[in-house]
């Protein structure tokens, strides 16, 4: 029988363990994830305890047109109702709990900004149509700053797009283009953020968990602290075929053959590799000396020949691709109230506030409780982070990543201007957490920088996960991850059955008049 094996065990490995089983015919026992850390779930992580503190990276959004994810949820039991399928339930969280920001953008006053107006002048308006119209070739190695005039950095909806999808004003324009394409049709709400969906737990618990459940349950083999280092080619021939898996565990050197209907699906990259915790007390230490195993089999891969992409231009550049998050811990509900009142919206139903002003670029969300599955109900979690930091805090004097969390809260706290600070402050765990690829695959790239999901000749190599390359589609979404995933079993295993096209709303004309109309917003 052929036997698939996996490197990595983010989204991207895991719903491709599904689809093998689910559409390509696969036995769970013929599929191997073999994963460098030793915990599951890649960049989509949430773990601690009230006592310790919660954390979690980052938090993914979704919407209703993700359809590759939603059909294979729609495969797997919540693990909260199993007579439910994760989709259900999220959609059935959207229903409940759906977000209507009344407080999206804050300024230097800490007063709330009508976000409803976009803010564009006309020559604005101009620049985004023509973004939006320019063929993606000819954005090849131009940053948004290229296609923008200053004053549009100073816009509302910058200020909202970027935060809400971590775009920097140096990152790639045919990125920015790709999602104006993809996500016009939430223009008309973006300021309520009401289109947005989320899961309703951490992605960890509400995805992850039932996933691997499902995954473990059908005998599918995951092996942790298992670091592969290279791949064999077959040298006969002009196709690309695997031939053998070389990977070091325990200390230890291994290969492992592989035949001739096996297949090797490579998550390569990570963009939360060489991430660093602080503490309340103690700021993250950024090290990147020592590569991360999928970055370094990429570039291994990569130098052998040509098509497989050019990892430099995603990992060389940590100062235009870092940033950094904060989980708070509390049991005292003194924060949850206050901006509950002021922001208008009970937690969990406000969506992001964004402190447009702030020189970190603030952005918070109060997440619906509880966000951890296991989460007493005396304990309370909120997530933030910052796109610039690197620099001087508005209030703590020194930059972010030099900061602990206690004093991040500060400066947070200082921008809301509560008269309770010093309280919150006393009674909240905080946790820093800085990455210095969390935004790489937005940097400046060109044609052929990102590999094919399926290279040009392979016969049963594939690369999944954010830094392959799907037309038309988004990264830094679950989304992606996911299409990749079936792209590349559907490709393999040559299955009439081929991954849905992606949503392109721009052709929808009610969408494109909604859009307008929202860009003339005054």
């Amino acid at each position: 029988m052929a036997k698939a094996y996996l490197v990595g065990s983010g989204i991207a490995a895991l719903s491709a363990a599904a689809f093998l089983i689910r559409d390509g015919g696969f036995a769970g026992s013929d599929i191997v994830i073999l994963e460098e850390q030793e915990r599951e779930g890649g960049s989509l992580d949430a773990a601690g305890s009230p006592e310790t503190g919660y954390t979690m990276r980052g938090g993914r959004m979704f919407e209703v047109h993700f359809d590759c994810t939603y059909d294979l949820l729609g495969s797997i039991p919540s693990l909260d109702d199993p007579s439910k399928s994760v989709t259900q339930d999220t959609f059935a969280f959207h229903e409940d709990f759906a977000w209507g920001d009344h407080a999206r953008l804050v300024d230097a006053s800490g007063k709330l900004v009508d976000a409803h107006s976009m803010g564009f002048s006309e020559r604005d308006r101009v620049e985004l149509v023509k973004c939006v119209a320019t063929p993606e070739r000819q954005l090849d190695g131009k940053r948004i700053t290229d296609c923008f005039s200053e004053g549009f950095f100073r816009t509302n909806f910058w200020w909202m797009w970027c935060t809400t999808f971590a775009f920097e004003p140096w990152h790639s324009a045919i990125e920015f283009r790709r999602y104006l394409n993809r996500f016009v049709h939430l223009f008309k709400t973006f300021d309520s953020m009401s289109g947005i969906y989320r899961t309703r737990f951490n992605q960890f618990d509400s995805i992850v968990r039932p996933l691997l459940k499902w995954l473990t349950d059908q005998g599918v083999s995951v092996q942790l602290g298992t670091r592969v280092t290279d791949l064999t080619f077959a040298e006969a021939g002009d196709g690309l075929t695997v031939t053998a898996v070389a990977l070091t565990r325990g200390g230890h050197d291994e290969v492992i053959s592989v035949g001739a209907d096996d297949l090797v699906l490579v998550t390569n990259g990570s963009m939360t590799a060489n991430s660093a915790l602080g503490s309340t007390d103690t700021a993250p230490a950024l090290d990147t000396s020592r590569s991360s195993g999928s970055w370094r089999l990429w570039e291994t891969l990569a130098a052998k020949r040509p098509g497989l992409g050019n990892p430099a231009v995603f990992d060389t550049s940590i100062e235009d691709s870092c940033w950094e998050s904060f989980t708070v811990t509390t049991k005292d509900p003194t924060f949850f109230k206050l901006m509950e009142d002021f922001s208008g919206s009970e937690a969990g139903k406000g969506g992001l506030i964004t402190f447009k002003d702030s020189s970190w670029l603030l952005t918070i969300v109060l997440n619906h409780q509880p966000h951890f599955r296991e989460q007493p109900d005396d304990t309370f979690v909120w997530w933030g982070y910052a796109l610039f930091p690197d620099k001087e805090g508005d209030f703590v004097e020194k930059p972010m990543r030099e900061c602990s969390g206690r004093e991040i809260l500060d400066e947070v706290l200082h921008h809301l201007r509560f008269d309770e600070g010093p309280r919150i402050l006393d009674n909240s765990i905080v946790i820093p957490a800085v990455m210095p690829y969390i935004t790489s695959q937005f940097l400046v790239r060109s044609h052929g920088d990102r590999p094919p999901v399926v290279p040009e000749g392979s016969t049963n190599l594939a690369f999944i996960g954010q830094y392959a390359e799907v037309p038309d589609d988004v990264v830094f979404t679950v989304e992606y991850s996911v299409r990749t995933a079936r792209t590349a079993v559907a490709t393999l295993l040559h299955l009439d059955k081929q991954p849905p096209p992606v949503y392109k709303g721009g052709h929808d004309p009610r969408v494109l008049i909604e859009a307008l109309e929202t860009l003339h917003r005054r």
